[in-house]
């Protein structure tokens, strides 16, 4: 499990699916505690008109065996830039595919973007029912409200 990003130069990849997300072990294995990640500058585009969509990501985990790198997530996330899909299709995706490779024991996500068409759309998805036990903080990301 050695980082192919961590300490080394990295270039930003071309696309969500090209883009390789490194996972270390847990520091603390068996310990439930929760690592948050705060993404207020996430950038993708419209899948049908490739204007620009920004977006305030929080992605919540428990840890299981393992952590993600945060520069490869950091790469990960980055690559939505030049990606085309709706706000559903990226915050679920980007979800899923934590789940998937890193095997939380518990993920949320909440995406909070602004405005297309005048009306934001806000997207959540967890894994699951978050462990008894583990501490929950809110997201606190105000939902938008426009000007003054």
């Amino acid at each position: 499990m050695t980082p192919m990003h961590l300490g080394q130069a990295s270039v930003l990849p071309s696309s969500p699916d090209e883009a390789v997300l490194d996972y270390v072990p847990n520091p603390r294995p068996g310990r439930l505690y929760l690592v948050r990640f705060a993404v207020p500058e996430f950038t993708s585009l419209c899948p049908v008109t490739a204007q620009p969509d920004f977006a305030h990501l929080v992605i919540d985990y428990a840890p299981g065996e393992t952590i993600v790198e945060s520069k490869s997530l950091k790469l990960f996330l980055g690559s939505f830039r030049n990606h085309q899909a709706f706000h559903e299709d990226c915050t679920v995706g980007i979800g899923e595919r934590l789940l998937g490779e890193m095997k939380p024991v518990w993920l949320r996500i909440g995406g909070y973007w602004y405005p297309r068409g005048g009306i934001p759309i806000d997207v959540f998805w967890q894994s699951g029912p978050p462990p008894e036990g583990l501490w929950l903080p809110p997201q606190d990301v105000p939902g938008y409200r426009g000007r003054g």
